[in-house]
């Protein structure tokens, strides 16, 4: 699945990010707890240098617990990383996040200079309400749907922190086939952007293969089905998804899925591990040689021509 979801508003932002680093100190960025790495933006790897790093994993409750520590613990083996996982439902736990800033610079911190950080995430990750509770009022726009900020704002924190704020960015192709559903599935991308059918059937594997104990106790299966199709005939039928001649209606059931993870009703899951993004990150490196290849080939064919 290749998704390209890409609005003006979000290159504009690309470019502010780029032109604001060189006078940041500190960036922080907000990642999902259940897809730490396919809700990063790989722009920033190559960008901020040595600059410190606190990685927020949000939407911590809704996480698997297990999961999150071996993310952390993958995480800060990066130099110059630090990691919180937080829930926005614990305003203390967030507000850790000034503190922190102050441990990663304490020669700043020490002369009360001002350290300038930036907030960086994804759309829907809940950068906005973490800034809200930072703040202690509400100063950043919230809502349900992917890119609600839409511009560059600079915001004054306690501890002589300067935060600049940037609108939600996706990069323009999401290469990782995996990663691009895994954001679908947790609602990073627009609904009218995907196709249900397709991000559901690609999540039901997955929770075949990891979470089959919290399918069984969600919808109340006699037994677990042995392929997603199985599974999600077996959703469909349990919660009353038919159509005429007691057929189910796929896309209903697709929706029922996909709204139970991303409330968290089905319990707390994590859709992806380091261990599985080493392997996609060598199968997407295979991906690109074949498509560099193919490229020079395609060069050599047009000198040849010309």
């Amino acid at each position: 699945m290749q998704i390209q979801w890409y609005p003006g508003h979000m290159h504009k932002a690309n470019q502010e990010i780029k032109q604001t680093l060189p006078q940041i100190d500190l960036i922080i960025e907000v990642l999902d707890a259940r897809i730490p790495f396919s809700s990063q933006n790989p722009m920033l790897s190559t960008l901020r240098g040595d600059k410190p790093c606190i990685r927020v994993l949000n939407k911590n409750d809704l996480a698997d617990p297990e999961r999150t520590k071996e993310w952390q613990d993958y995480l800060e083996r990066e130099h110059g990383v630090k990691t919180l996982a937080v829930t926005t439902h614990q305003p203390d736990k967030v507000k850790q996040i000034i503190e922190l800033c102050g441990k990663m610079l304490p020669s700043k911190s020490a002369a009360h200079k001002v350290i300038h950080t930036m907030i960086v995430g994804i759309p829907n990750v809940g950068k906005s309400t973490i800034i809200n509770i930072l703040v202690g009022r509400v100063i950043a726009k919230t809502g349900n749907e992917p890119a609600v900020t839409k511009r560059q704002q600079r915001i004054n924190l306690p501890g002589n922190i300067v935060l600049s704020d940037t609108p939600g960015v996706l990069w323009p192709n999401v290469e990782n086939k995996h990663s691009g559903y895994r954001l679908a599935a947790t609602g990073a991308i627009k609904d009218t952007a995907i196709s249900h059918d397709d991000v559901a059937f690609y999540t039901a594997e997955y929770l075949l293969e990891n979470y089959s104990r919290l399918l069984l106790d969600r919808f109340q299966l006699e037994r677990l089905p042995t392929s997603e199709i199985e599974l999600m005939e077996m959703i469909g039928k349990k919660r009353g998804c038919l159509r005429a001649g007691k057929q189910v209606d796929l896309d209903k059931t697709a929706k029922i899925l996909l709204t139970e993870l991303r409330s968290g009703a089905l319990g707390r899951i994590t859709l992806e591990t380091p261990a599985m993004m080493a392997a996609e990150l060598i199968e997407l490196a295979a991906i690109r040689e074949r498509k560099a290849a193919k490229k020079a080939a395609r060069k050599r064919k047009w000198k040849e021509k010309n």
